[in-house]
């Protein structure tokens, strides 16, 4: 009895051994990202602080999560076949940069979470039904700033004490966005007696036509809208401010590294930080309808000395005392 029992017991050990190993090893959560640039470098310091945030969170590439990431350089169209190439890879999570992404991913699943990041008017677009409750498979992180547009044409107007007349560099393949920005800078410039003309570019080619227009029309300076487009061009925007003699604010921090006289617009850099949190909350099972959208707390104002004494500036002391940072 003792040998049959023993016989019985190996058998079942052996048994539960081989049903251990067929069972499939559990995968890593698998992260699909639309980015909007060309590449990672192209994303810059938001890529770093996106998968750095993913790292506080005790997140390692490759071993405990893996990512799915596509650029769509500025191409919207791209949007919609690389989000559909996630959604078949059926990633857990899919995070969009930008409204454009942020819409195509929409389109594209009902059911796989959505994060977005630097999204300016998520309920206008449709993404969610209010900030406080998204529903639906969304949520994320808005850059949405109140009176964003008005703020920048006032620093602007402050620089440039003789400003009268201001060019508007919109975007116009998102007619959405666009139309509310033109909306607001109007808005402000009758308070600031200021004439704003807006001028579209649609991509990178355009640019150079479009500053020797405003050159042309004696613009007394340029101020520009939140868009992914606009932010790549950064350098060559802030180049060709430069070689026009034109005062320039740009729409956040990179754009003054890059040699615009001034920029003003939330600190992007901590909301792709913070987007990670999100992705975390649910693959622990929080739902994305449940979780309210963030707004930006911070924003920050950043002074170029060295531009302002190529324009032939005096920065007035009451902007270098409000500026967050001044490049000398």
């Amino acid at each position: 009895m003792r040998r049959r029992g023993f016989i019985t017991l190996l058998g079942f050990i052996l048994a539960s051994s081989m049903r251990a190993h067929a069972q499939p090893l559990k995968r890593s959560p698998r992260i699909g990202v639309l980015w909007h640039a060309k590449d990672a470098k192209g994303e810059g310091e938001y890529y770093v602080a996106f998968h750095q945030g993913l790292r506080d969170l005790g997140y390692v590439d490759g071993r405990t999560i893996e990512f799915e990431e596509r650029f769509a350089a500025e191409v919207y169209d791209r949007f919609k076949n690389f989000a559909d190439e996630l959604v078949a890879l059926k990633v857990d999570v899919l995070v969009c940069v930008t409204q454009p992404a942020a819409i195509a991913a929409q389109a594209a699943t009902s059911s796989i979470p959505i994060v977005f990041i630097t999204v300016a008017d998520p309920i206008g677009a449709k993404l969610v039904n209010s900030l406080a409750r998204p529903g639906g498979n969304i949520t994320g992180l808005s850059n949405m700033g109140p009176d964003i547009m008005t703020k920048r044409l006032q620093l602007l107007k402050e620089m440039v004490p003789s400003l009268s007349r201001a060019a508007l560099l919109v975007n116009p393949s998102d007619a959405r966005a666009t139309g509310r920005n033109i909306d607001e800078a109007q808005s402000a410039a009758g308070q600031l007696k200021v004439t704003v003309q807006p001028y579209q570019a649609q991509a990178a080619a355009d640019l150079k036509p479009v500053f020797a227009a405003i050159a042309q029309d004696r613009m007394h300076g340029v101020f520009v809208v939140n868009d992914p487009m606009i932010f790549d061009e950064r350098k060559q925007i802030a180049d060709l401010a430069l070689f026009h003699h034109l005062p320039l604010l740009l729409q956040n921090r990179p754009g003054v590294e890059a040699g615009s006289l001034m920029s003003y617009g939330t600190d992007s850099r901590s909301l792709f930080r913070r987007a990670p949190i999100y992705v975390d909350k649910i693959l622990k099972g929080d739902k994305p309808g449940e979780l309210p959208v963030e707004q930006p707390i911070k924003f920050e104002f950043l002074i170029n000395l060295r531009t302002a004494k190529a324009l032939g500036l005096d920065v007035p002391p009451t902007l270098l005392a409000r500026a967050d940072e001044v490049i000398e």
